[in-house]
Protein backbone atom coordinates (compact mmCIF):
# COMPACT_ATOMS: atom_id res chain seq x y z
CA UNK A 1 0.00 0.00 0.00
CA UNK A 2 0.84 3.23 -0.60
CA UNK A 3 2.39 5.68 2.44
CA UNK A 4 0.78 9.48 2.97
CA UNK A 5 4.14 10.57 1.54
CA UNK A 6 3.41 8.08 -2.00
CA UNK A 7 5.76 5.65 -0.98
CA UNK A 8 4.91 1.77 -1.72
CA UNK A 9 5.70 -0.29 1.38
CA UNK A 10 4.17 -3.67 2.62
CA UNK A 11 4.08 -4.73 6.02
CA UNK A 12 4.33 -8.51 7.60
CA UNK A 13 3.53 -10.03 11.18
CA UNK A 14 5.42 -13.20 11.77
CA UNK A 15 4.61 -15.03 14.69
CA UNK A 16 5.48 -18.81 16.00
CA UNK A 17 7.41 -21.26 18.17
CA UNK A 18 10.19 -23.71 18.08
CA UNK A 19 11.31 -26.14 20.33
CA UNK A 20 15.14 -25.66 21.31
CA UNK A 21 15.53 -29.35 22.06
CA UNK A 22 14.75 -30.18 18.67
CA UNK A 23 17.88 -28.23 17.47
CA UNK A 24 20.26 -29.94 20.14
CA UNK A 25 20.17 -27.28 22.38
CA UNK A 26 19.89 -29.23 26.06
CA UNK A 27 21.79 -27.04 28.22
CA UNK A 28 19.59 -25.85 31.24
CA UNK A 29 20.10 -24.97 35.06
CA UNK A 30 18.04 -25.56 37.86
CA UNK A 31 16.67 -22.83 40.27
CA UNK A 32 16.54 -22.80 43.97
CA UNK A 33 12.42 -22.68 43.87
CA UNK A 34 12.68 -26.08 41.91
CA UNK A 35 12.25 -24.54 38.12
CA UNK A 36 14.63 -24.31 35.44
CA UNK A 37 16.26 -21.70 33.85
CA UNK A 38 15.74 -22.08 30.71
CA UNK A 39 12.02 -23.10 28.79
CA UNK A 40 12.25 -26.03 26.01
CA UNK A 41 10.17 -23.60 24.15
CA UNK A 42 11.08 -20.74 22.02
CA UNK A 43 8.68 -18.06 20.87
CA UNK A 44 9.45 -15.76 18.02
CA UNK A 45 7.50 -12.79 17.08
CA UNK A 46 8.73 -10.33 14.06
CA UNK A 47 7.55 -6.97 12.92
CA UNK A 48 8.73 -6.39 8.87
CA UNK A 49 8.08 -3.16 7.43
CA UNK A 50 9.46 -3.32 3.33
CA UNK A 51 10.09 -0.33 1.02
CA UNK A 52 9.89 -0.25 -2.80
CA UNK A 53 13.09 1.67 -4.03
CA UNK A 54 13.29 3.37 -7.24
Amino acid sequence: MKDPWGNVKAGFTINGKINRKDWGLNWNAPLETGGVLVSEEVRISCEIQLVKQG
